[in-house]
């Protein structure tokens, strides 16, 4: 092509790639929040809307330390957030966990979208051993004192072992309780490969009855699990999923009961990270 018209064919494109991270519109639906992750490369994400998560939780026997530093937790200077695993020479690792500041409760009478799109780094399958990155939602009363999982969570996207299988699913009232806790109730799909993909949860509470209300799971728009009030049929746990205050994490864990630890082909860096173009909220 000559150079002048592959420029005009560029500038037409650079739009289209910007808009492409900006949370999309949807129809009869209202962006009510969202975070696209501007700003310059190497730098952390907006600490006005994501608290940035340091230290070993001491949860499901994960090996990670989340770090504030940037090479854990970074934007990309391309309008993506970047959460990447590192083992550091004596075979330990850190990793990156932002919680949102911001919490939303859906709405009575109204649909609810939550949503975020994530492409997973180039590493080799094989080479993901022990590594779990997830997008998910937290009952905003484990911060009053409630304890898991009665405070409620909903989990958009789970993979462990850099399997293309992502997993749905909710967590509520009490261990051997109505959600089938630890292990929750969940849904799978097939995810095609690592590249961009959009997981969302939609909550339906336009009947006004919570028996009837909906909580669905959607990949690149199309449905993979779905949870109903009447299938849990205990109004308190639907309360705590469906009705009440929720907030965002973004992480990648690294071993735990789940996917088991790392091994000797386990890859770190940016190959195993986790990568986000924007989470938001919209509303009917």
């Amino acid at each position: 092509m000559h150079s002048s018209a592959f420029t005009a064919s560029l500038l037409a494109c650079l739009p289209l790639l910007a808009q492409a991270w900006n949370a999309p519109s949807y129809s009869g639906f209202n962006l009510v929040w969202s975070d696209s992750f501007s700003g310059s490369g190497n730098t952390l994400p907006d600490q006005d809307n994501w608290n940035i998560i340091t230290g070993n939780l001491g949860v499901n026997q994960e090996l990670e330390t989340y770090s504030d530093s940037t090479a854990n937790v970074q934007l990309s200077g391309g309008n993506t957030l970047q959460l990447v695993p590192v083992q550091a020479s004596d075979g330990s690792w850190t990793s990156g966990r932002v919680e949102s500041r911001y919490t939303f409760t859906p709405a009575a009478g109204a649909q609810t979208l939550a949503e975020a799109d994530i492409r997973f780094g180039s590493n080799d399958i094989s080479n993901k051993q022990g590594m779990w990155p997830a997008f998910w939602m937290l009952g905003d009363s484990i911060h009053q004192g409630t304890s898991w999982p009665e405070c409620g969570e909903i989990d958009a996207l789970e993979t462990i072992n850099g399997q293309l299988t992502g997993h749905g699913t909710v967590h509520c009232d009490q261990i051997g309780g109505v959600c089938n806790d630890p292990g929750g109730i969940g849904s799978q799909v097939t995810i095609p490969d690592q590249e961009w993909h959009t997981w969302r949860v939609q909550f339906d509470r336009t009947s006004n009855d919570w028996q009837s209300e909906t909580i669905t799971f959607y990949m690149d728009g199309n449905q993979f699990g779905q949870v109903t009030g009447s299938g849990l049929n205990d109004e308190n746990s639907w309360n705590a999923l469906c009705h009440s205050p929720l907030f965002f994490i973004l992480n990648v864990a690294v071993g735990g009961s789940w996917p088991g630890d790392p091994n000797s082909s386990t890859e770190g860096g940016y190959g195993s990270m986790m990568e986000v173009a924007y989470v938001a909220v919209y509303s009917t």
